[in-house]
């Protein structure tokens, strides 16, 4: 049966004695569907916000307060590494599946490749704290205290070339107060957007690839987290407060999407969907998370409950944990994870001096058994299959053997010109090559 996960984290420990939560217990992977259950749980962990991040076999946690980073292998179920980091680390990422990314108190960002120990560390662009991080494969968003988003380039900040500079390539600057939460969108192209959360109590929407603000929206109150529609249609907005809110980009009556209107992106809207209120008080809503297809939402808040929410109904559905103290970070497991041909068994510490590159990891995938797959892990093609493919345009091309009778017959007749024009072309070539060599004659 098909099954969806999630992992959590809590900061510092536990408020009461709660005999249903292990001792010392950090780090907790939930099952959400079909049914609720607690799988496996993680000792000696204490995460701030916007500081966890899991890959397929390890799972990456910054410690508040610390230059440490714990690393927790997902198939022994425990802690396989400390790695220690110059700077006290506000926030985390993952980037694909094998780069971790800390965004430092003193604005800096420290890329650490797992399988091979390389650490790039960037100039300290943000002049405050680096508060969240966003990442796809190509681009990095960081999020500052100062107000100021940043974009980068994911090759820029790994290229091996000694000349490469570490700078951002725009920077996003519309908040006035510090960035709380980054959301960024799902789509591959230029068009690709992405979602800020600031203090100001505003939400913004941006084409990062460009650098245009598509839209912004102001809130009631104090926004401290986002989860973005898995169609970008919509996000959902946690608050101080405990509540949570929808803000949709789609107008129904509206002929144009209004994030792409020219005329209204300069004009923030106020936010008019009614909040969506637990019956109790479970406290500041610290972090969300939306399963797969969108229909549960999830969110953890400061007394340690992790509540759902019923997207389609909007409205509070029931409690799935308490968790008995802050929940600080959310990870939804995607129920389809991505098929890789390596798999990182023992992470590589960073390595701060020069070295060899080795990339250390472990083949898993099926390399191909067909000859086109085997020729595409080469470093390219042999002469004779470019022949053979070339040869093979030049050929008639067959028929099935229940094929039309007419449609051979009238495949012979365009083949019977064709090589007719053929050797027609070689005649008059022939005689032009002749008369230009020995002149026109008598």
């Amino acid at each position: 049966m098909l099954s969806e996960s999630f992992i959590s984290s809590i900061r510092a420990q536990q408020r009461t004695a709660n005999t249903a939560i292990a001792k010392d217990v950090g780090i907790y992977l939930h099952t959400l569907q079909p049914n609720h259950a607690l799988k496996m749980a993680f000792k000696k962990s204490s995460t701030p916000v916007n500081a966890l991040a899991a890959s397929s076999t390890h799972i990456f946690a910054a410690q508040a307060e610390k230059a440490v980073v714990h690393v927790y292998s997902r198939a022994r179920g425990n802690q396989e590494a400390l790695v220690a980091f110059p700077e006290r680390i506000h926030s985390l990422s993952l980037i694909d599946d094998g780069v971790v990314v800390v965004g430092t108190a003193e604005g800096r960002l420290i890329l650490w490749e797992v399988c091979t120990g390389r650490q790039v560390s960037t100039p300290a662009a943000h002049v405050q704290s680096i508060s969240c991080l966003a990442a796809t494969s190509s681009d990095l968003l960081t999020g500052s205290e100062d107000s100021n988003i940043h974009v980068w380039s994911v090759p820029k900040l790994l290229s091996l070339t000694a000349h490469e500079t570490h700078e951002p390539l725009r920077t996003l600057s519309n908040h006035r107060a510090a960035i709380t939460s980054l959301a960024v969108g799902h789509s591959s192209t230029t068009a690709n957007l992405c979602v800020s959360a600031s203090k100001d109590n505003t939400v913004v929407v941006w084409n990062y690839n460009t650098g245009d603000l598509l839209r912004t929206f102001l809130l009631p109150a104090t926004p401290l987290c986002l989860a973005l529609d898995p169609g970008d249609r919509a996000v959902y907005v946690g608050f101080e407060d405990g509540s949570a809110q929808l803000i949709e980009f789609i107008q129904p009556t509206s002929a144009v999407n209004p994030l792409y209107d020219t005329k209204m992106q300069n004009t923030p809207v106020q936010a008019t969907l009614p909040p969506w209120i637990a019956p109790s008080e479970p406290g500041s809503m610290y972090c969300l998370g939306l399963s797969y297809d969108g229909t549960i939402l999830l969110s953890g808040h400061a007394s340690g409950k992790i509540l759902q929410w019923d997207t389609g109904r909007r409205a509070f559905s029931g409690e799935v944990s308490d968790l008995n103290a802050p929940v600080t970070n959310l990870l939804m497991l995607s129920p389809f994870p991505e098929k890789r041909l390596t798999k990182v068994t023992t992470v590589v510490k960073p390595k701060l001096g020069e070295g060899n590159y080795t990339f250390t990891t472990q083949l898993i995938g099926n390399m191909g058994t067909n000859t086109f797959d085997r020729l595409l892990q080469g470093p390219g093609f042999p002469p004779k299959v470019l022949e053979d493919a070339i040869a093979n345009f030049s050929r008639p091309v067959g028929t099935s053997s229940s094929g039309d009778e007419k449609l051979r017959e009238e495949n012979q007749e365009l083949w019977k010109i064709v090589n007719e024009q053929k050797a027609l072309q070689k005649k008059t070539w022939d005689k032009y090559s002749k008369l230009k060599s020995g002149g026109a004659g008598p």
